[in-house]
């Protein structure tokens, strides 16, 4: 059972404790708890999934041509950069079968640029105003790093796949300029980028943040029954 889940029974068990009892501000405490906890749980299930007549909803699918688009950006633009190219050539030996690692200036690339861009889909999607609710983007922050582990192995995945290596081989061994190895380079790249499909993509992203996104119901829970305590307590000593 997950954290979405025990969080919503918890909340349910405490909301007909108060009920049961005729204590109104223990039901009040449970009441907002489950409140505030659906809502996220519901606003989580909306951000993967597409659900009829829900405007904004499965933005993740809905934007993933944005995604492949910035993934390859930042690929192209971090990792296989003429200098970074260049810096790999210039270290082949002599061994035509050398492999080349590229895990080294991966590990060290800075990829924060590609958790704003996620970021910055989700604010421009009709989803934006609804996460607002919770907390803004704020509330995704601590979805970075795991995030970012894991697309630093995606890419790490694709550099050492025979097809890149073997590639790289044959342009040293012709000699062939930066240029055409960048172009063959670019292809390979797309060609592994529109092998994704919106289910892919939101399966690969979901996998990276959806156990993270569990503390969003939580929290949500737990401010919703302080909020429903205040309330219970003003309401008690106003009369």
């Amino acid at each position: 059972m997950n954290k979405n889940s025990v969080t919503n029974i918890v909340a349910l068990i405490i909301t007909f404790a108060g009920w049961f009892f005729d204590q109104p501000i223990i039901f009040n405490v449970g009441l907002f708890a489950f409140s505030c906890a659906l809502t996220n749980s519901i606003a989580i299930h909306m951000l993967f999934e597409k659900v009829p007549f829900f405007y904004g909803s499965g933005v993740i699918s809905l934007r993933f041509e944005q995604f492949k688009s910035g993934i390859y950006d930042l690929v192209m633009s971090q990792f296989f950069s003429k200098t970074n190219v260049e810096r790999f050539l210039a270290r082949k030996n002599e061994d035509d079968k050398a492999v080349f690692n590229f895990s080294p200036v991966i590990e060290k690339t800075d990829l924060s640029p590609a958790f704003d861009s996620l970021i910055k889909v989700v604010e421009q999607s009709s989803f934006g105003g609804m996460l607002g609710l919770f907390g803004g983007t704020a509330a995704l922050m601590p979805l970075k790093e795991p995030f970012i582990t894991h697309l630093k192995s995606s890419l790490i995945d694709v550099t050492e796949s025979a097809q890149f290596n073997q590639l790289v081989q044959e342009q040293l061994a012709n000699g062939t300029e930066f240029s055409k190895i960048e172009l063959q380079i670019e292809q390979i790249v797309k060609q592994r980028l529109d092998e994704l499909t919106p289910d892919l993509v939101k399966d690969i992203i979901q996998q990276m943040i959806r156990e993270h996104l569990g503390w969003l119901v939580v929290w949500g829970g737990v401010f919703g029954g302080l909020i429903g305590l205040i309330s219970a307590l003003f309401n008690q000593f106003s009369l």
